[in-house]
């Protein structure tokens, strides 16, 4: 029996299609936050948390370069880092989720230093990085593909928080608006070279596994903060509400 594997048409409408039953803007989380429904306590856990994963997206791609010979690929990859971590004087992505920390009320030297973070968030991320450190490229590079999903949901995110809130504004939307350009130059180089090397039928299996386990850590970051926050069941070690405020 020969390992045949779709084309490559039906391979990104299979990935395509992750995303559309997957894709954590799905999560009644998002909902709640998109549509001013959530308290400030809930919006500053959210920030809180997320900032993780911001954190950590840099060094995921930075374990991701560690592994690749090619060194084209090196400085495409590269970018990335630069986006999230930015210059001395201009900062990056990084940065500018600290600016939406002060936005909110948060002390950003408390955020940054990641007291409070729940300890879902930080297994689910921790995990991620790893899997991009050890799994083969090509599933390392399909777990990124959740990028092609992510400008519906920076753009529903910013009129939602400009709509409801008034900490918003454009300093403190900074974030999802520069993501607006960055995900989509990502991605499109990402997306065209999974489909050029997932090839044979195990690689295809792969990267659809890869793309799916992605998704699994990005709800899995909303599942704890809907338990904890808006159901209140603050695990131990987790922010407090009127923990790190701005003084």
């Amino acid at each position: 029996m020969t390992d045949q594997s779709p084309n490559p048409q039906a391979f990104e409408a299979r990935l395509r299609q992750i995303g559309a039953e997957r894709y954590h803007d799905r999560h009644p989380f998002h909902h709640r936050l998109h549509g001013g429904q959530c308290t400030m306590d809930e919006v500053q856990a959210w920030v809180i948390n997320r900032w993780y994963y911001q954190s950590r997206i840099p060094m995921k791609d930075a374990a991701f370069m560690s592994r690749c010979t090619d060194p084209q690929l090196r400085r495409i990859w590269r970018s990335r880092i630069e986006d999230h971590d930015g210059g001395e004087a201009e900062g990056g992505g990084i940065r500018r989720w600290l600016k939406l920390a002060e936005g909110v009320g948060l002390d950003p030297d408390y955020v940054a230093s990641g007291r409070g973070v729940m300890p879902a968030t930080r297994f689910a991320v921790d995990a991620y990085v790893r899997f991009v450190r050890d799994e083969p490229l090509i599933a390392a590079m399909a777990s990124s593909l959740t990028e092609l999903f992510a400008p519906a949901i920076h753009g529903q995110r910013i009129e939602g928080l400009l709509a409801h809130y008034p900490f918003a504004n454009p300093e403190t939307t900074a974030y999802f608006r520069h993501r607006l350009t960055e995900a989509p130059k990502d991605v499109a180089f990402t997306l065209r070279w999974v489909l050029d090397h997932a090839t044979s039928r195990a690689d295809q299996e792969a990267a659809a596994a890869a793309l799916t386990f992605k998704t699994e850590v990005l709800w899995a970051q909303l599942d704890a903060l809907w338990h904890g926050y808006v159901e209140g069941s603050i695990p131990p070690g987790a922010w407090r509400p009127g923990e790190g405020q701005l003084r």
